[in-house]
Parts: structure tokens; sequence; C-alpha cells
């Protein structure tokens, strides 16, 4: 997946964290609201901007950064 077409990276939004396109909802919230029990669909249910796709570009992001990180080391 190219998660670039769904997220953001704007000195201007969230201090520079990545976000979805159009929203101030950043990787690290669907990250979290995900990690504490939060289902896809209760997150698009309180966020009725986000798609299966943003959050699955939410994950591929979090997963290319691991990977970095370990490619470094």
């Amino acid at each position: 997946m190219d998660y670039r077409q769904f997220l953001e990276i704007r000195a201007d939004k969230r201090f520079g964290k990545p976000c979805i396109i159009g929203t101030r909802i950043s990787v690290y919230d669907v990250l979290n609201w995900l990690s504490n029990g939060m289902s896809r669909e209760d997150i698009k249910s309180d966020f009725e901007e986000l798609t299966d796709e943003m959050i699955d570009a939410c994950l591929a992001y979090a997963a290319d950064k691991e990977r970095r990180l370990i490619s470094v080391q």
C-alpha cells in the first residue's frame, strides 16, 4: 500500500506529525485508538471522514517506519 496517498506531514499541522490528508487526525491517534481496543467500526463511527483505507495507511506507515528503524541499526 502506498500510504502517501492518504497521509501528509506539514509543519503547520499537529507540529509536523503525520496526519490523514484533510484532517487533523494523526497516525498516532489512529494507532492509539486501535491499541486501546477500539475496532475499525468504532473509529469510523466516531470519525465519519475515516475509511478502512485510511486506517490501513496508518498501519502501513507504522510498519514502514519500524522497518526503517530496524535496517538502520
